[in-house]
């Protein structure tokens, strides 16, 4: 019951706030203006992260008290160190090695301080137990990996909201059933938050996330998905969901901003770009420009990443080795198969615009047909003429 009250007083915090921080957006003219890379049609306000990262902290700051959230004060604190840094991003642009370094403090807090760290591959690729600074060193890169891949996504209307609520909604039940409450509150505030987010995010977005949002959730969301891995694998062969492909349930709830990034950054570097070079050669751009509207997109993706979430799951008493091969197969697959038949689609459509020049100057006559019909849409126009 504390955990459901959790959720919806989350949910109720960021409803009545993220109208309050639209308004104040609005006034003092922060957010994104269509153009360029952007998709969206007018001005727009960022930062929305603040609304559920308040959220989330007055809820935990309510229920909290009744878990022993000291065992996750260290990421709590990097959660709120992440935020700064989003927010420090969002108002004055940081330079990427500034932003990058801010990211680091934050992942070493997690990392180094509060012990939640990949410390076993259990037998994946015939790798045990890992040294410490080897633990450190590709926890850290995993952590940032993660957060930056969900910042990535963070592009088109709901698209990061829903693939957060759908992995945080399976985090938040894992870790209840498991009886790990400190990561089970953790994670169905956050999920109450992004929800009410999502209602003002939601196709036409009246806010966006920003880096304040992208970057918290992405690196929140990327520490627990950590820390459900190591304490999936530490469960007894018999307890109840444990996941036998530890490494694969980790990567797979976060599977779509991975291979998302992956899949760009390899685009880039084979036409000789830098990795972080900004375009539109995201999967959500692709199925954009394949006649999809933004919630459709949102919602074909997000079913996508349950779907594979639940097949690993389902899949669960198979080893990494196993599993891992298949769900990356699956994943290629269709990232090809997307490639397809968006190139398929915008090469038909290419043929079936009509080139400038075949495009007919109108006639006095039309020009005062499309005049009138303007008028007769438009009453009040015309009668103020």
């Amino acid at each position: 019951m504390y955990f459901l009250l959790a959720t919806i007083t989350a949910f109720s915090i960021g409803f009545l706030i993220t109208p309050i921080v639209i308004s104040v957006l609005r006034k003092a003219n922060i957010g994104d203006a269509p153009g360029g890379r952007k998709i969206h049609k007018k001005f727009t306000p960022s930062m929305g992260g603040i609304s559920f990262v308040v959220a989330t902290f007055v809820t935990l700051a309510i229920w909290g008290w009744q878990f022993p959230l000291p065992d996750i004060r260290f990421l709590l604190g990097a959660i709120a160190l992440m935020f700064i840094v989003g927010l420090r991003d969002d108002m004055v642009e940081l330079k990427a090695k500034h932003k990058l370094a801010g990211q680091f403090v934050a992942v070493l807090i997690v990392v180094v301080a509060g012990d939640i760290r990949i410390k076993d591959f259990h037998g994946f690729i015939g790798v045990h137990e890992l040294p410490l600074l080897i633990s450190y060193g590709f926890t850290s890169f995993v952590l940032l990996a993660l957060t930056n891949a969900f910042n990535l996504i963070d592009g088109l209307d709901g698209l990061a909201g829903t693939v957060a609520a759908i992995s945080l909604s399976i985090l938040g039940g894992w870790f209840y059933i498991q009886g790990l409450e400190s990561y089970a509150v953790l994670s169905f505030s956050l999920l109450g938050g992004v929800l009410a987010f999502m209602i003002f995010n939601w196709h036409p977005a009246k806010i966006f996330m920003g880096d304040t949002g992208s970057l918290t959730l992405g690196f929140g969301l990327g520490s627990l998905i950590v820390a459900f891995m190591e304490n999936n694998a530490a469960l007894p062969a018999d307890a109840f969901l444990k996941i036998q492909p530890s490494f694969t349930a980790g990567i797979v709830l976060m599977i779509y901003p991975l291979y998302d990034m992956a899949r760009v950054f390899a685009k880039r570097l084979a036409q000789g770009k830098h990795p972080m070079t900004a375009d539109k050669s995201h999967i959500h751009h692709f199925m954009i420009r394949m006649g999809m509207k933004h919630n459709e997109v949102a919602l074909t993706l997000g079913l996508l990443q349950l779907s594979l979430i639940l097949l690993v799951f389902i899949l669960g008493d198979f080893s990494d080795n196993i599993i891992l091969p298949v769900l990356a197969a699956i994943v290629l697959a269709l990232g090809f198969r997307l490639d397809k038949v968006t190139v398929k689609y915008v090469k038909r459509h290419s043929l079936n615009t009509p080139r400038i020049l075949e495009i007919k100057p109108l006639t006095s006559t039309q020009k005062s047909k499309v005049k009138l019909d303007k008028e007769m849409l438009n009453p009040e126009e015309m009668n103020l003429n």
